[in-house]
């Protein structure tokens, strides 16, 4: 097959002869010639277009004799865009025009194909509204339109442009794609905070008496943020945050000052963070990663005893917040409408939808010394063997 095309205004294009022979359907290959895909996109990426051209799964899988017959001929166009890599490849029916989803795997016979669209131009127009109505430069961004209310407006028009472009039969990744990425709008800017949260959204999601808020006895001198006291305060944090829990233990201690008063032999000193004494403990993730906050910028962080690490968590209290309410809220939606059984896209969802508003929580870019690059909510939401997101 032809591995040429060309970028003409910001669009990839295909010539008639680049189509031929695979590519049959007429409104597709108007739409190849003519408006072209776009080189650049939040959720869809098409550089394999550009730097193949067209391919076929049977040119890509490991042995192309396994693979079922209707498979064959479906072509490569681009796939579905994760925050530093692509999730799947997208595949297009050159017959129909539909598109789907599929991984390529070394081993054809697991190969299957999951509905995505019935032609280009309803995959785009999807993408578009996605990208407009929940991105952090979306028109709800722009607009200072935040809270419950917006919300629930942006996953009602994100359903209609679905079901307009889709059909009543709405593919998993857009499903999921209108019940979760609004929730990114839930809250606005905050005052020394990344998000000021609606009052009581915490009890509201949670349940009443089970939100833990603090006084400034609870506080030890290390903990000076005065934003975060401020959280801690009046908004509070769950003390059962599905894979957090709260130290009820008051008042809260540096990492120092734990590890002194409640394991004496479990460190010594020099094998602490260099930062401890500022370091405050509010709970732990694991049995054996503690939850801190930096007593001085806010900034939270998960101090691993297997490795002796500390890695950035959180951008601050308020977001940390906004991803246990996203997981319980996600878990909820799971319930009653079964988004998980597309368990990867469903990760990854996750992970875009948090990077939204804290992209500190999700940038693989080490920024202390020992930090790898391993990041504690993305690994968790898109680890499908621990099943974080089954409700």
């Amino acid at each position: 097959m032809s591995t040429t095309d060309t970028d003409v205004g910001g669009a990839i294009t295909l010539t008639d002869d680049d189509l031929d022979p695979y590519v049959t359907h007429g409104e597709t290959r108007r739409w190849l010639t003519g408006s072209g895909l776009p080189s650049d996109g939040a959720l869809l990426g098409f550089d394999a277009l550009r730097e193949h051209g067209l391919r076929r799964l049977a040119d890509l899988a490991g042995d192309a004799d396994k693979l079922a017959g209707e498979l064959r001929d479906q072509l490569v166009i681009g796939a579905l865009r994760h925050l530093d890599r692509d999730l799947e490849s997208i595949v297009l029916d050159g017959e129909t025009g539909e598109i789907s989803t599929a991984y390529v795997y070394r081993n054809p016979t697991l190969a299957d194909l999951s509905p995505l669209a019935p032609s280009l131009e309803a995959l785009l127009r999807s993408a578009a509204a996605t990208e407009e109505l929940t991105g952090a430069g979306g028109q709800f961004s722009r607009l200072g339109h935040f809270g419950p209310k917006a919300v629930t407006e942006a996953s009602d028009r994100l359903a209609a442009v679905y079901a307009s472009g889709v059909g009543k039969d709405v593919p998993a990744y857009w499903r999921m794609a209108a019940l979760i990425r609004p929730l990114a709008r839930i809250a606005g800017p905050g005052e020394g905070l990344v998000l000021d949260l609606p009052k009581r959204l915490l009890d509201e999601e949670f349940g009443t008496g089970v939100i833990m808020r603090f006084e400034d006895v609870d506080f030890g001198p290390a903990l000076t943020h005065e934003p975060t006291r401020r959280f801690l305060r009046e908004t509070g944090l769950p003390e059962d945050g599905l894979l957090f829990q709260l130290d009820t233990e008051v008042p809260l201690p540096a990492l120092t000052e734990y590890y002194a008063d409640e394991r004496p032999d479990a460190f010594s000193a020099d094998e602490l963070p260099t930062s401890a004494d500022r370091l405050i403990r509010l709970g732990y993730l694991l049995e054996d990663t503690s939850l801190v906050v930096d007593g001085t910028t806010g900034t939270i962080l998960a101090w691993s005893e297997p490795d002796l690490t500390l890695r950035p968590l959180n951008a601050d209290i308020s977001t940390l917040a906004f991803t246990l309410w996203l997981l319980h809220r996600e878990k909820t939606l799971d319930a009653t409408h079964g988004i998980s059984d597309a368990y990867e896209q469903l990760g990854a969802t996750m992970t875009q939808t948090l990077a939204t508003v804290d992209l500190v929580a999700c940038d693989p870019t080490p920024s202390l010394p020992g930090d790898d690059g391993w990041r504690y909510w993305p690994e968790i939401f898109e680890d499908q063997a621990s099943g974080t997101l089954y409700a």
